[in-house]
């Protein structure tokens, strides 16, 4: 079974957190990457390349696919008829250890906001809310950090 993994990254404020997750992206093998939101583009207005992605993308951004999508509710119903288990990486009440994570064929792991992260609205749409452990005094890791750590646990399990 040929695993298929895309990634939402659902109103990321930071270009460089974007272009260190095509990096990382690619590095695991990921098919295609989804803008949804406020989540900047590697390509502005005008179709030029944008240097503040391409500096931590480092040519990622030119060989992963990605698609712009304004509404994560559009996105999740596709995705979902699409038979994709959409994988949210998240801390939440309802949350299980991404150790624990078995993928299907079909996976979209969904990554959030960098201070609010993802909404509990967007929360309760996704199929598994899985969230990174901490052990020390901070309750969060970068979003470009924590996507490497469950794209490596969980994808190329």
């Amino acid at each position: 079974m040929k695993n298929i993994s895309t990634l939402i990254l659902f109103n990321i404020r930071s270009a460089y957190n974007v272009g260190a997750i095509f990096r990382t992206a690619d590095a695991a093998g990921i098919s295609k990457i989804y803008l949804v939101g406020y989540t900047p583009s590697p390509k502005d207005k005008f179709g030029r390349w944008r240097t503040d992605i391409a500096k931590s993308a480092l040519g990622a951004e030119q060989v992963v696919p990605y698609e712009e999508i304004a509404s994560i509710a559009r996105l999740i119903t596709k995705l979902k008829k699409e038979k994709f288990e959409i994988i949210a990486i998240e801390q939440s009440v309802d949350s299980i250890d991404y150790k624990k994570i078995k993928v299907k064929e079909k996976t979209a792991f969904m990554l959030g906001e960098e201070v609010h992260g993802i909404p509990k609205t967007v929360l309760k749409k996704c199929d598994v809310v899985a969230e990174i452990p901490m052990k020390g005094e901070k309750e969060s890791l970068n979003v470009s950090v924590a996507a490497g750590i469950a794209l490596f646990r969980i994808h190329n399990i």
